[in-house]
C-alpha cells in the first residue's frame, strides 16, 4: 500500500502536533517538579500523549497535597522582607531560609524584586535557590541582573551543571546567549547533540561560536 504525498504530508504535521503537545505537557511537568529539584523521568517522554496527561494530573495532586499552605507562606515572607533593608535580609536568608523556601519567595516576589536580592546573594546560595525555579523565570532574572553577576553565575553553572544552563539558554535574548558561548566548550563529536532536547540551542551556540 502506497501513501500518496497529500496523505504523507498530514501524517508528518500530525505528529509533528502530537510531538509539540507532549513537549508542552512535559514543561508543565518540569514546572511541576521544581519545588523537589527532581528531573522529569526519560522514560515519561516515550509514552503516549493521553498517558502524559495522566501522569501529570496524578503528579498535580501529589504536589498540591505536599504544598499545602506553602504559598501563604511564600506569600507572607515576601510581603514582610519588603520592610526589612536589604542589608539585612541577605544574610537573614542565607542563614535561616533554605534554598527552596527562598525559591518559593522568589516566585511571588516576582521577576523584579527578586533581580535585586539575586545580585547581591552568595554565588553557591543563589545556585541552590535557581535549582528551585523554572528555565524561564531563571532567563527572565538572569537578563535584569547585573552583567558581571549574571556571567558569574552562568560560569559557575557550566561548571557544574551545564544540562541546567542549556536549559536556561533556550530562553535567554541574545546578549545573555553570547556570553554563554563565550564560556561553554562543546565536544567535538556531535552524535549525541541529535537526540538532545537542547539541540536546537547548542546550534544557535555553535553559530555564534563560528562553528
Amino acid at each position: 500500500m502506497q501513501i500518496k504525498k497529500k496523505d504523507a504530508g498530514i501524517i508528518l504535521r500530525s505528529h509533528a502536533a502530537k510531538g509539540k503537545k507532549s513537549e508542552i505537557q512535559m514543561s508543565e511537568l518540569e514546572k511541576l517538579l521544581a519545588w523537589s529539584n527532581l528531573p522529569v523521568p526519560e522514560v515519561l517522554h516515550q509514552l503516549p500523549l493521553v498517558q502524559q496527561q495522566e501522569v501529570i494530573l496524578w503528579a498535580k495532586t501529589v504536589v498540591n497535597h505536599n504544598t499545602e499552605g506553602l504559598d501563604d507562606l511564600y506569600n507572607a515572607i515576601s510581603m514582610i522582607v519588603k520592610y526589612i533593608p536589604h542589608f539585612m535580609v541577605i544574610p537573614l536568608m542565607v542563614e535561616h531560609i533554605r534554598p527552596q523556601i527562598a525559591a518559593g519567595v522568589c516566585i511571588k516576589m516576582g521577576v523584579e524584586q527578586a533581580t535585586g536580592y539575586a545580585n547581591d546573594l552568595p554565588l553557591e546560595y543563589f545556585s541552590n535557590v535557581s535549582k528551585h525555579l523554572d528555565a524561564t523565570m531563571m532567563a527572565e532574572i538572569l537578563q535584569k541582573m547585573r552583567k558581571q553577576s549574571a556571567e558569574r553565575f552562568i560560569h559557575h553553572e557550566l561548571k557544574y551543571h551545564q544540562s541546567r544552563v542549556l536549559d536556561i539558554a533556550q530562553h535567554l535574548d541574545r546578549r545573555l546567549l553570547e556570553i554563554v558561548a563565550k564560556l561553554v566548550t562543546f565536544p567535538e563529536e556531535e552524535n549525541n547533540e541529535a537526540t538532545t532536547p537542547h539541540r536546537t540551542v547548542i546550534n544557535k551556540i555553535r553559530a555564534m561560536q563560528g562553528n
